[in-house]
């Protein structure tokens, strides 16, 4: 936990309390039973738990019980500054809080209690160009939501807001659909709603543990007895807490005028400042927070902490910078109060892998209220359907593993998470804390060669290597939305993949091992894999795991290592997800095993046209593609060492071959690899090069390009579908019925043309694409393309509805349309492609050899 600061500075306020008018439960003296089974108990009777329950009775649902050890609201939802805004980084966080504000904004019409709902909009102010840049990308991505949004100068910051100081500003955001609320009366109308429809809420009743059987929701144990249970909702928050500071009213001069002003967040200054009871109440997120409770102390209510005016000085001081005339009024009160917080800033949520029925959304990262209306109703879904109505990957749960519990890396991760909510995040920028947690054998040697790192899942990663002389310094520092400094370093590592050879470390990807005495291994898989596996022993397929609605679960490449054992490799952050999604579908048969052995391989990527003249030497054998066809893994010998899985693929669609080394040779094939490739030009590549590889060959990624929502037929892979058998497999009825009707989106790529490399803004991804002037869809991402000396970005595009009926996707849709990339509110000209774009290779081919006849007649 975390100290949250805020002043108000107004009259006095009545604590909330319980919500008022609310018959709970075991109000009276004599405390009702609480009863002895439910369908679903939910932990916590904050914004977060009202919401859970207000929408699973909703959908329907029945026997639902709320237990809060305290009064409810009584947690961080008391102390919330009450700030519904859509200014949020991605995009699923940005459709729940636009949820949230229109599900606030009509409950009181719906409950009869009071909320304090005011559409106030609100402001965000930019110091720099840089953020300034950053609110024109968010601009343009709030725009393809629907969400209103106007990107404005200084001086029309006055006018609507005539307190705010504008003379180091460069511009501003203007949402007018934000709003404030009084987070504890929302939470009494939520409560209300719920209770209205059966929901049964008991105060004072404290959940001590949930058990299981079998891995299955049976019970939950209070202090007040047991209650038997199908399912249990974990949102009692408080995952680890930081304290945080308001300043409350200020006088009543400003009763008046503050009103009607939109909420103001000067996120350079790292505050933010709304009109409340007469006053204003300011907060903030300070550079440096103070930990509290990293030894699990349970707190029955969340109290006001000891005012700290020295912590709070510099947000203070931001704020009568940022509003002078507020210096001749009287503060009334700082609050310091605790507020939770997770790893990557973003909230816990789904079902947790380990126990069937077992539920969390908490961890709300000081966006409790905004996030609570669209997390409860995604939640909701997900309990009631199987999977909520939107991709929320990147707050699943399962995004995470042990390794993210250790309570020294929840500290000093959470102390750097804070200052981040408002720090400027540029692209591919890195947590700083939690480092080398989990690593390559080789990474000692790769770091004095020059790797620059970046981490997934835990795992470190090479982004690039620095060559001997450049300055380190500036180019970690290296931070902006235009071409970055390592832009040289990366396009030599995609020259070298191109002409020579190179080695990748790829040893953070996800790998499974499965088998089994008989065919159990293959049913599983031909049944969870889209593509056929019925291959000989040593073939690779490339396949995705699909759900019932034929949408991506897992894309990953599956080896026949022997009749009955498997290979699966899929990528890093799949680990937790693609094991639950296994031991999901797994029956209980003994003769059938499923095994992580991630740990156990180190994985390097050897890329390039040289490369098999490097394995050969090593191997004494022939790697050409007569003797070693594509798709194909052998067990071989490399220098000294016996069982490495050799594979004839890259990741990249460049010539090349993976190897998966028992991880006590790691070392010694890589020193190997090194000696011998010096004569062929090798060298050291990272994940950068990988990227620009890999999108300039269409190439599709699960969790950027590929989600739950996509299906085969909408990214062009529809030939990694077995419909030419009769094997049923996971989600084939859905992708029979979308063959028959046509898909309403479709995947494409897009080369920019008209876009300067040097001076104009780099797409990233995120980005709306325009046809013929209207929008049609968003880019997943995207990369320069060396090859093509142009940015490629990948993404999807649907064309417009039909009477509210998605229309169907042709080709002629997308080869006859004029397309433009939207990078921060500036068009950039596109061409787009399906399959097959190897043309566009060949034209570059001939654009180069026309120059240089060219250059070469003027001499």
């Amino acid at each position: 936990m975390y100290p949250k600061f805020f002043v108000v500075v107004k009259p006095e306020a009545t604590s909330p309390g319980s919500p008022r008018g609310l018959a709970l439960a075991g109000e009276t003296a004599q405390p009702v039973p609480l009863p002895s089974q439910a369908r679903v108990v939910i932990c916590g009777g904050g914004i977060v738990g009202t919401s859970v329950a207000y929408h699973l009775a909703k959908l329907g649902w029945t026997e639902i019980v709320l237990l809060e050890q305290g009064r409810l609201g009584a947690g961080t939802t008391r102390l919330c500054a009450g700030i519904v805004s859509v200014a949020k980084p991605i995009s699923i966080e940005c459709k729940m809080a636009d949820y949230s504000n229109s599900l606030y904004e009509r409950l009181e019409e719906e409950t009869g209690v009071k909320t304090g709902y005011v559409k106030t909009g609100s402001l965000c102010l930019a110091q720099n160009q840089d953020r300034f840049l950053s609110l024109k990308r968010l601009a343009s991505r709030l725009k393809v939501m629907g969400i209103a949004c106007n990107v404005i100068k200084p001086k029309d910051v006055s006018k609507l807001h005539p307190l705010v100081n504008i003379h180091d500003l460069v511009g501003a955001l203007h949402l007018p659909g934000d709003a404030v609320v009084s987070s504890p009366d929302v939470n009494h109308a939520l409560a209300t709603a719920a209770a209205s429809h059966g929901v049964q809420i008991y105060e004072r009743t404290t959940v001590n543990r949930v058990m299981l059987d079998k891995g299955h929701v049976t019970a939950v144990e209070t202090d007040r007895g047991a209650i038997e249970c199908e399912y249990f909702v974990n949102c009692a928050g408080q995952v680890n807490l930081f304290t945080s500071s308001v300043i409350g009213p200020v006088d009543q001069c400003f009763t008046f005028v503050l009103s009607g002003f939109p909420l103001v967040m000067d996120m350079d200054g790292r505050i933010y400042v709304r009109a409340w009871q007469g006053g204003i109440l300011s907060g903030g997120f300070e550079k440096n927070p103070k930990p509290i409770f990293t030894e699990g102390r349970n707190q029955l209510e969340i109290q006001n902490m000891q005012e700290d005016w020295d912590h709070f000085e510099p947000m203070l001081t931001a704020l009568l910078r940022r509003m002078p005339e507020l210096e001749a009024c009287e503060i009334h009160q700082l609050v310091n109060c605790p507020e939770s917080f997770t790893p990557d800033m973003r909230c816990l949520m789904g079902e947790s892998p380990g126990a069937h029925g077992y539920f969390v959304l908490a961890g709300m990262n000081a966006s409790g209220l905004t996030f609570a209306g669209g997390a409860g109703k995604y939640l909701a879904e997900w309990m009631t359907y199987g999977y909520p109505t939107a991709n929320v990957w990147p707050l699943d749960i399962k995004r995470f593993g042990n390794l993210q519990s250790s309570r020294t890396f929840l500290r000093h991760r959470v102390m750097e998470v804070m200052p981040l909510l408002y720090n400027l995040k540029v692209p591919r920028w890195d947590f700083q804390t939690g480092r080398q947690l989990r690593t390559s054998p080789l990474y000692d040697r790769l770091d004095t060669q020059g790797a620059r790192w970046m981490e997934k899942h835990g795992f470190e990663r090479a982004k690039y290597f620095v060559p001997a002389g450049k300055d380190l310094l500036s180019l970690d520092a290296s931070k902006t939305f235009y071409k970055p400094d390592w832009f040289d370093i990366v396009g030599a590592e995609v020259k070298c993949c191109k002409e020579a050879v190179c080695v990748i470390d790829m040893s953070s990807f996800t790998k499974f091992e499965v088998t089994s005495s008989d065919d159990q291994a293959l049913e599983l898989l031909q049944y969870l894999c889209a593509n056929d596996l019925d291959v000989p022993v040593g073939h690779i397929v490339h396949t995705g795991m699909l759900n019932e609605r034929g949408g991506y679960e897992n894309d990953c490449s599956v080896v026949r290592i022997k009749k009955n054992s498997f290979f699966i490799i899929s990528p890093t952050d799949q680990q937790v997800h693609c094991w639950s999604w296994l031991k999901k579908h797994m029956p209980k048969d003994p003769n059938l095993h499923l095994e992580d052995v991630s740990w156990k391989y180190t994985a390097l990527n050897l890329i390039g046209p040289r490369a098999m003249d490097v394995l050969g030497e090593l191997s004494y054998v022939s790697m050409t593609p007569e003797h070693f066809p594509s798709l194909f893994c052998k067990e071989m010998s490399v220098g000294y060492a016996n069982g490495i899985r050799v594979m004839s693929m890259t990741h990249t669609g460049e010539p090349g071959f993976m190897l998966y080394i028992p991880i006590e040779y790691a070392l010694h094939v890589y020193n190997e690899v090194m000696s011998v490739g010096q004569k062929y030009g090798i060298r050291n590549a990272g994940y950068y090069a990988l990227r620009s590889l890999r999108i300039e060959k269409f190439f599709a990624f699960w969790g950027q390009d590929l989600d739950p929502f996509t299906t085969p037929l909408e990214c062009g892979r529809e030939f990694r579908v077995k419909f030419d058998t009769d094997i049923d497999f996971l989600g084939r009825a859905s992708l029979l019925q979308q063959r028959q009707e046509g898909v309403s989106r479709r995947f494409i790529m897009l080369v920019l043309e008209d876009h300067d490399t040097e001076l104009d803004l780099w797409p990233w991804w995120g980005e709306p694409i325009y046809r013929n002037g209207e929008l049609c869809g968003t880019t997943t991402s995207s990369a320069y393309s060396y090859t093509l000396e142009r940015h490629v970005c990948l993404g999807f595009v649907s064309p417009p509805s039909l009477d509210g009926t998605p229309a169907t996707v042709t080709p002629d849709f997308i080869n006859r349309g004029d397309y433009e990339v939207d990078i921060a509110g500036q068009r950039y000209p596109a061409k787009a492609k399906l399959y097959p774009f190897s043309s566009l290779f060949a034209q570059q081919r001939r654009r180069k050899d026309n120059m240089e006849l060219s250059n070469f007649q003027g001499k």
